[in-house]
């Protein structure tokens, strides 16, 4: 693989669940038998803002930015029944691994574009999709590149006027790359939630976030009953409260590049910063 070495390993306990990790690093989990089945908390999160935003059956135009196993085109695909998709991921072994052994070539009206996520995005036209879903990592590390403002307003671009962007991301005790990532979203859309466990936002541990965002209105009060409801609760922070947890944090940009967090030896280990 470009960023690793993968590994698929069958669930015991699911007749046809499949895990796909790169270096030992969990990326992707996907039952054949049930596309809706989502194993991954935070993939579950991101469910919670699909199926909270519009009509919850009706199809969208989706791009996706980072494809592992396709769990969230799979997952679309059923739920949404006739939505066109495009996945743009940037190692070619690993699609053609995924494409091999989880047929992602069936899902219907689906399309895997090989290449790097920004000149992808950049061929795309204005307003020709209703979902950009952010979900990139090289090396157990968020694709950092994808988070700048630039980028971001190439994405809004192309999103149309009641669209949603969402996106994964990882970060430790205070949240210093997430915090960028929300002033980033905050400036080109406006409109910005952040969903994680408790024990993420109280710096406790290092685990995922997923933002939502959008130029128009987004159903939060939903969102945060489902993500409250869940096996594993997480809670759903936007508005006054999500300024005051992330700080006055600066805008990500092309021309200062940073090191987005690795995950650490122990993901429960607190911060040593003051």
């Amino acid at each position: 693989m470009r960023f690793g070495t993968a590994e698929i390993v069958r669930d015991l306990d699911r007749a046809n669940g499949w895990l796909l990790s790169v270096d030992g690093v969990a990326q992707s989990y996907v039952d054949l038998d049930d596309p809706r089945h989502l194993e991954f908390d935070y993939v579950c999160r991101i469910a919670d803002v699909l199926d909270s935003w519009g009509d919850s059956s009706a199809p969208v135009d989706a791009l996706h930015v980072g494809g592992g196993a396709c769990t969230l085109p799979r997952y679309l695909a059923a739920a949404r029944p006739g939505s066109q998709q495009v996945v743009v991921d940037a190692d070619p072994a690993l699609v053609a691994l995924v494409r091999d052994q989880f047929a992602v070539d069936t899902i219907p009206d689906l399309d895997i574009v090989v290449g790097d996520g920004r000149t992808v995005v950049s061929g795309v036209a204005d307003l020709a999709v209703d979902l950009v879903l952010v979900d990139a990592f090289e090396r157990g590390q968020v694709s950092a590149g994808m988070y700048s403002v630039e980028a971001t307003r190439d994405l809004s671009r192309v999103l149309r006027a009641t669209g949603v962007y969402l996106a994964n991301l990882s970060d430790g005790p205070g949240l210093p790359f997430a915090g960028r990532v929300v002033a980033t979203l905050s400036a080109v859309f406006g409109n910005v939630l952040l969903l994680a466990e408790p024990g993420v936002l109280r710096g406790r541990r290092y685990g995922n976030i997923v933002l939502a965002a959008s130029a128009g209105d987004l159903p939060t009060e939903e969102i945060a009953a489902r993500a409250a409801a869940a096996a594993f609760p997480a809670r759903c922070v936007w508005g006054a409260e999500l300024r005051a947890l992330v700080g006055p944090a600066r805008l990500l940009t092309d021309a200062e590049p940073v090191t987005p967090p690795t995950l650490p030896t122990d993901p429960f280990v607190q911060s040593t910063e003051d």
